[in-house]
């Protein structure tokens, strides 16, 4: 059976791809988090022996996502102390929503995003993100967790 180009590959899983990065750094961010990971991808020397290739995109995208993720949280950090040391505050800023979304790890981000925006099955979660399907649900569990107080206390 012959193989799928890189470029049908993409364009086939592209679309998803987007989405997927979408819900763990937004829009704004997602082309570019995708783009990135698929260079790297295409780049790696392990690409060719790749077998589940779609996982594999999909796990790329998580790492280039929390790299991203990292990166930005150490802008905002950069950021808060320059308004905080100048005076500048948004009153309509709920710190404890923030700090409990901040709180949620890339990997429960990334399971939350794909069992509810995506509406993939915790089986279908785990094959993309090659975890079990007791961690998808663990994930999910502790994201609920961190969320439900103080998203409930509006």
């Amino acid at each position: 059976m012959a193989r799928v180009s890189d470029e049908e590959l993409y364009r086939k899983y592209s679309d998803d791809l987007v989405k997927f990065a979408t819900g763990l750094v937004g829009p704004a961010d997602a082309g570019d988090v995708v783009a990135d990971a698929v260079a790297r991808v295409l780049a790696s020397a392990k690409w060719p022996e790749v077998r589940d290739r779609r996982a594999y995109l999909f796990g790329s995208v998580l790492n280039e996502a929390r790299m991203h993720h990292r990166s930005t949280m150490r802008r905002r950090a950069r950021e808060a102390r320059v308004a905080q040391r100048e005076g500048l505050s948004d009153p309509e800023v709920r710190p404890e929503v923030l700090e409990a979304v901040g709180g949620l790890s890339l990997r429960q981000r990334a399971v939350v995003v794909l069992t509810y925006w995506q509406d993939l099955h915790e089986r279908e979660t785990a094959e993309l993100l090659g975890i079990s399907v007791g961690t998808v649900r663990r994930h999910l569990a502790r994201a609920h967790e961190r969320l439900r107080g103080v998203i409930n206390d509006d």
